[in-house]
């Protein structure tokens, strides 16, 4: 339970401002905080403190003018919590479990900064330590780790969205190295991003490999797609890649068939339930701040049967939502971790995050749609992160092949 749900709170609605809506509550109903390390402690505090501290007095304004933040980006640096769980290579040593709750506390603040620590750690430092080489990593991962240095996970193109797997990018051999010919679509960090990772196809043998792209290369051009309605404060880029040459130095070299894209991507779909996990606890929490602090018909709306129904099902979803992550996260930790229960994890968790949001937004009426009040931006960000890494109906599908025996993915 929240420790700041005290008994005694008067219900004056002139206590009722928006700064108090959206700092945390801590909830965590079945107590989950005492199965977490010390260490975990640190992080998820360090996080929450940042998120209420730093990130929500400002990020409306960021969210609205569409406009990176970079001074929070510099913060997050400084704090050492951008790593993934990485080991080695100058990352701050953090277990899955950690790593989890950096991104929930991050995405709880803010969508756009939760998917670009999804971006940066999880596809583009993640993709260089599972798949480079040992230079790769030493040359990247510690200036990644601290944000001196971005990156991008470049695998989506306009015409390969859920069948990435047919993606049309051309690696052909030349000399030393590759020239790498496409257009990829939905790029974070593409036009901020120092090194970007490209998934192209071998002319030569048709398998999809690994190529780190950097920022200067010729012939690599990143365009912003504007008009957003959704993670407004992080930018994605259009790109097109015309002859860009990547040296044989540059070529992951574990990264020979889709197949090792597609283990980066199930690690990170962990993250990505943790941060619909972020999402789901900010809108029950501005939902229960404001129904317990907001009065109508001489009452505070908590006195309401149908809002204490609606609630408590939102906390039963989040409750629930928070048992997925911590036991997902475990997994990895012990080397058990599917890429089919990723897959469910990062399913329910966005599915349901959709329904608390929308349930927080109804209780808040007409103040549900203004800024100020925090909810209509995770409700237009969770739909981002319900589509990325993979839609609902593509993890069904992944998880329905496991169950079934069966594959009904064409």
């Amino acid at each position: 339970m929240s420790d700041t749900m005290l008994a005694d709170e008067t219900y004056d609605e002139t206590t009722l401002t928006t700064t108090d809506i959206g700092k945390s509550l801590g909830t965590d109903y079945f107590g989950l905080r005492d199965e977490l390390t010390d260490a975990e402690q640190v992080y998820l505090d360090r996080t929450r403190e940042f998120v209420d501290t730093e990130v929500l007095p400002v990020i409306n304004g960021y969210w609205e003018r569409a406009e990176f933040p970079w001074a929070l980006v510099k913060k997050m640096g400084a704090l050492g919590i951008v790593g993934d769980g990485i080991v080695g290579y100058g990352c701050p040593p953090m277990s899955s479990v950690a790593a989890g709750l950096i991104n929930m506390e991050l995405n709880r603040g803010d969508g756009s900064l939760g998917t670009f620590q999804a971006v940066q750690a999880g596809l583009a430092m993640r993709s260089i330590w599972m798949l480079g080489s040992e230079e790769q990593k030493q040359r990247w991962l510690p200036a990644m780790a601290t944000l001196d240095k971005l990156g991008a996970f470049a695998l989506t193109e306009p015409e390969h969205g859920s069948d990435a797997v047919a993606l049309e990018t051309a690696a052909t051999r030349d000399g030393e190295g590759y020239r790498l010919n496409g257009k990829k679509r939905w790029i974070g960090n593409g036009t901020i991003a120092d090194v970007i990772v490209v998934w192209a196809r071998d002319t030569l043998d048709g398998k999809v490999k690994g190529f780190l792209v950097e920022k200067d290369a010729p012939g690599y051009d990143a365009r912003l797609i504007e008009g957003k309605g959704s993670v407004r404060a992080v930018w994605q880029a259009d790109l097109t890649l015309t002859d860009v040459f990547v040296p044989d130095a540059n070529v992951l070299p574990g990264a020979r068939t889709f197949k090792d894209a597609a283990r980066v991507l199930a690690s990170t779909r962990i993250a990505v339930a943790w941060g619909a996990l972020g999402h789901a606890v900010a809108a029950y929490e501005a939902a229960l701040s404001y129904t317990r602090r907001r009065r109508q018909f001489g009452k505070p709306l908590v006195s309401f049967q149908m809002v204490q129904d609606q609630l408590v099902k939102m906390l039963a979803e989040v409750t629930a939502m928070q048992l997925y992550c911590l036991r997902v996260s475990r997994l990895e930790e012990q080397g058990k971790l599917t890429d089919t229960i990723a897959a469910l994890a990062k399913m329910n968790n966005t599915l349901k995050a959709r329904q608390v949001i929308a349930e927080a937004r109804d209780l808040l009426g007409g103040n549900g749609i203004l800024l100020d009040y925090h909810v209509i931006r995770h409700m237009t960000d969770i739909e981002s992160i319900y589509t990325y890494e993979g839609t609902e109906h593509i993890q069904t599908l992944i998880v329905g092949r496991d169950i079934t025996g069966v594959s009904a993915i064409s």
